[in-house]
C-alpha cells in the first residue's frame, strides 16, 4: 500500500494530493492514509504536508521501492508487479519460491543480498544500497530448450540501458558486463520447467553501481559504474534496464526474432576478434572468438584451426578463471 501512495505522489509530483483523494483511489481510511505518510517519511522520504491541501514530495530517498519503479515505467507488464526488500538472502531464490503464483513479469528488488551468487553458485559481492540486485519472474510461451537465449537478451537489454546513459558497456559473452574491461554486473537465468512446458524463468541481475572498495582477491577484475566515472541513480539504470529488456524479450517470445538482441550482442561484444579462453570446469584451452551467429551461438577456431559453435559456456579475456 505505501508502494501505491508513493506512486500515486509520483504521478502528481508538482502539486499537493489530498488523503481524500488517495483514500479514494486505493479504498482504504483516511486515517490509514495518514499511517502510511508516516511510516513512508520515516523511510527517508522529503513529503510535505499542509492542512486542507493534502500531501506533495518534494524528494525520493536512494531506495528502489515499488513506488518509485513503477513511476513513468514505460513497459507493457514487466515491473507491473515490484516486491522490494531492504536485505534479502537472494532474490532469484525468492522469486523462485514464488514464481508459481506470481504474474508475469513481477520484480524482485532487494537493497542487499547476503547470499547472492553467479553461475555455478559462485559468491556475488553485494553492499547494501550500493548496487542493483534485482530478479525477474517470467512465463513465456516457448519450449524450454529456447530459454538460455533468455540470458543473452538480458546482456543486451543492460548494455543498451547503460549506453543510453552514456556509459561505455561491453557484454563478455554471455552473462558478463564489461566497463574499462573489468566486471560490472552479471546475469544467472534459472528454469522451472517439465520436458515440453516451461513453468517459470527467473532472470537474476546483479550491477556494482556505487562500490568503490573490492575484496582483494577480485579488485583487479570487478568494477562499479561510479568507479569507473559514472554518476547515475540507481533507479535510472534499473528502469532502462527493464524497459530495454521488455523490447528485445517480446521481440523473442511473440515474434521469434533474434535480430535486434544479436546486433547489440556483436556491436558490444568484448571478446569479438579476440584470443579467449574457454574454460570447462579445471580445464581451459585457447581459441579465438570469430563471431556470434543468428542463434546466438559463440563462433570459434580452435588450435587445429576448425570451427566451432557454443551453446553456452564459460570464457575468459585473461585466462584467468575468477569471477565478481
Amino acid at each position: 500500500m505505501r508502494s501505491e501512495i508513493i506512486k500515486i505522489l509520483l504521478d502528481n509530483k508538482d502539486e499537493f494530493v489530498s488523503g481524500e483523494d488517495i483514500s479514494e483511489k486505493l479504498g482504504i481510511t483516511r486515517s490509514a492514509v495518514s499511517k502510511h505518510i508516516k511510516n513512508i517519511k520515516s523511510q527517508g522520504y522529503d513529503i510535505e504536508s499542509i492542512t486542507r491541501k493534502g500531501h506533495k514530495i518534494i524528494g525520493c530517498p536512494d531506495v528502489l521501492s515499488g513506488g518509485i519503479i513503477k513511476h513513468d515505467l514505460n513497459t507493457r507488464f514487466i515491473g507491473k508487479e515490484v516486491i522490494h526488500f531492504d536485505t534479502i538472502g537472494s532474490t532469484n531464490d525468492y522469486a523462485k519460491k514464488i514464481a508459481v503464483d506470481s504474474i508475469d513479469g513481477t520484480v524482485v528488488v532487494s537493497e542487499e543480498q547476503t547470499s547472492g551468487r553467479g553461475r555455478r553458485g559462485k559468491g556475488w559481492h553485494s553492499i547494501k544500497g550500493d548496487g542493483i540486485w534485482l530478479s525477474i519472474v517470467l512465463k513465456p510461451d516457448i519450449y524450454p530448450h529456447k530459454a538460455p537465449f533468455i540470458t543473452q537478451i538480458a546482456g543486451a537489454s543492460i548494455v543498451k540501458a547503460l549506453r543510453n546513459l552514456k556509459i561505455d558497456a561491453y557484454i563478455k559473452w554471455p552473462n558478463d558486463i564489461i566497463v574499462n574491461n573489468k566486471k560490472v554486473s552479471g546475469i544467472l537465468t534459472e528454469l522451472g520447467a517439465e520436458i515440453d512446458r516451461i513453468n517459470y524463468i527467473v532472470l537474476g541481475i546483479g550491477m556494482n553501481v556505487k562500490t568503490m572498495d573490492f575484496p582483494d582477491d577480485i579488485q583487479s577484475i570487478a568494477t562499479s559504474i561510479l568507479k569507473e566515472g559514472n554518476n547515475v541513480k540507481r533507479i535510472d539504470i534499473l528502469k532502462n534496464i527493464l524497459e530495454e529488456f521488455e523490447k528485445l524479450y517480446l521481440d523473442y517470445v511473440e515474434r521469434n526474432d533474434k535480430s535486434n538482441c544479436i546486433k547489440i550482442c556483436k556491436e558490444s561484444s568484448a571478446i569479438l576478434g579476440k584470443k579467449i579462453y574457454i574454460i570447462n570446469g579445471d580445464q581451459k584451452r585457447k581459441v579465438k572468438c570469430i563471431d556470434i551467429n543468428q542463434e546466438g551461438n559463440l563462433v570459434i577456431i580452435n588450435k587445429d584451426n576448425d570451427i566451432e559453435e557454443l551453446i553456452s559456456g564459460e570464457v575468459s579475456i585473461r585466462g584467468e578463471h575468477n569471477y565478481v
